[in-house]
């Protein structure tokens, strides 16, 4: 019998942070029993992998998924094969050098766009995410240009002035909720970059409509289609539906409105005047689904590894210290940040990346194999998925010495190859983004310590999934003080 949405409710309950807080000795030992080997005779030729029916692998990998990636690694060391439900059995590598196979390979021969197709019911079809070939090369050729360039400066400018209004509004010396006002900051960040909206009741109800919808799709259990279920317009998912189809005439007005105003610095205005190689503009359509794939993929996933960082600094004070130390050169006794010099910012680089190495915000990327294809010694059948742990390789102590300590040196004047440290995946299909985020983190970053330093309030924070972000348990409680 199905799951019902209901079910899916009860089960991510069960593993919040703020309903219960569940021993890290429980979690491992539950991982390891999940991950114990398979019997022979899966009949499919295939690495071995654990043998707990798939229903029971998913919900480890969903909802306690670090330590049963670190349990599949110890039980069937760096390729695994993982069966879970509703996807094909996932070829699981660690390796280094088969990951770099895996990136080297042509769309010829494996689809990323297929193996994120459980995200469509999100992003829409139209979504570089979702697209493969020669769709997703157009799509992607469009969506570049916005990333690339000077247009970088304004964008920045937006981040500090959105960041300084909230940590005005944020207590001293009291613990507060981390990640929910990073999320706040990010939202507005994107609201105004992307969609060019300006403040005022448009804005406010585009703001309200995306709230309530990616509060709903923090569940992590409906990125598996078989949540994904219409139970009524008080299901989660039917709400998420509706909520979804008004979100989308809010974008369509949008759309329709910019079409007819003059052109501005925004990423949707650039998306307006973005031409298809046979001169065809883009669709309403397309230019919807990819202002959603932004939302999603540029909102939560940059918010939880700026606050992940916060957490990084607030837990050793000589990093921070070293951050302050190269943020008051940089300021020379201004009260602002000048964008332009953020690029001086190399240790503050070197920490954001450190704190994304120890916590990816995403676990893995995947591909589906179109073609037989040999990856890390393994003969893949047409059929199979693979996939490419970012949380295992990034704590391979072959690759990264005590990968366990946190230490931003490893970034300064190195830069480690792009199958050993990849949180904005790689290959073909490296996010676009990837510049965007880590100047956003600079810049919100800067602008919070440029008079604040925060103060840990729970030393060590669990890792719990949200959908397909791995975030700080609990919403991160931090304290600021004055510096």
């Amino acid at each position: 019998m199905a799951p019902s949405a209901n079910s899916a409710d009860s089960a991510h309950a069960a593993c919040d942070a703020d309903s219960v807080d569940i021993p890290v000795s429980m979690v491992d030992a539950f991982a390891r029993r999940v991950a114990h080997a398979a019997p022979d005779g899966r009949g499919d030729a295939l690495p071995s992998g654990p043998s707990a029916p798939a229903a029971v692998q998913m919900l480890s990998f969903l909802l306690t998924p670090q330590a049963f990636l670190r349990a599949v690694r110890d039980e069937h060391g760096k390729t695994a094969t993982l069966r879970i439900p509703g996807i094909p059995p996932l070829v699981q590598f660690s390796d280094p050098a088969a990951v770099r196979e895996v990136f080297a390979t042509g769309d010829d021969a494996m689809h990323a766009g297929e193996a994120n197709s459980v995200l469509e019911p999100f992003l829409g079809s139209y979504s570089v995410l979702v697209l493969d070939g020669a769709r997703h090369r157009s799509q992607r050729r469009l969506l570049l240009p916005p990333f690339r360039g000077d247009r970088m400066r304004a964008y920045g400018e937006a981040m500090r002035d959105i960041t300084a209004s909230a940590v005005r509004a944020w207590p001293r010396n009291e613990r507060f909720p981390m990640q929910r006002e990073s999320q706040a900051i990010t939202l507005e960040v994107i609201l105004r970059t992307v969609f060019g909206m300006e403040d005022g009741a448009d804005q406010d109800r585009m703001r309200d409509l995306l709230s309530a919808a990616l509060r709903i799709l923090d569940n992590p259990l409906y990125i598996v289609k078989t949540f994904q279920r219409d139970l009524g317009p008080r299901s989660p998912w039917g709400r998420f539906l509706r909520l979804r189809a008004d979100i989308y005439a809010e974008m369509d007005a949008l759309i329709a409105r910019r079409r007819a105003d003059e052109p501005r610095e925004d990423i949707l205005s650039m998306l307006l005047a973005a031409k298809h190689e046979d001169g065809a503009p883009m669709s309403d359509e397309e230019i919807r689904d990819e202002l959603f794939t932004l939302l999603v993929a540029g909102h939560e996933t940059t918010a939880t590894a700026i606050s992940w960082t916060l957490h990084r600094l607030s837990i050793h004070p000589d990093v921070l210290a070293r951050v302050h130390a190269e943020l008051d050169t940089v300021l020379a006794g201004s009260r602002e940040l000048d964008v332009d010099r953020s690029r001086e910012l190399v240790y503050l680089d070197a920490v954001c990346k450190e704190a994304l190495r120890m916590h990816p915000v995403i676990p893995g990327v995947g591909r589906v194999v179109k073609k037989p294809t040999r990856i890390g010694g393994v003969d893949l059948p047409a059929g199979v998925a693979v996939g490419c742990s970012i949380y295992l390789v990034h704590f391979d102590p072959d690759t990264w010495p005590d990968p366990e300590r946190f230490d931003p040196t490893r970034f300064l004047d190195h830069k480690p190859a792009p199958y050993t440290y990849f949180p904005f995946g790689g290959g073909l299909r490296r996010c676009i983004g990837e510049a965007f985020a880590l100047y956003e983190m600079r810049i919100v970053i800067a602008t919070i310590l440029k008079d604040l330093a925060p103060v840990a309030e729970v030393p060590h924070v669990r890792t719990q999934r949200r959908n397909i972000t791995l975030t700080p348990a609990g919403g991160l409680p931090i304290r600021m003080r004055p510096r």
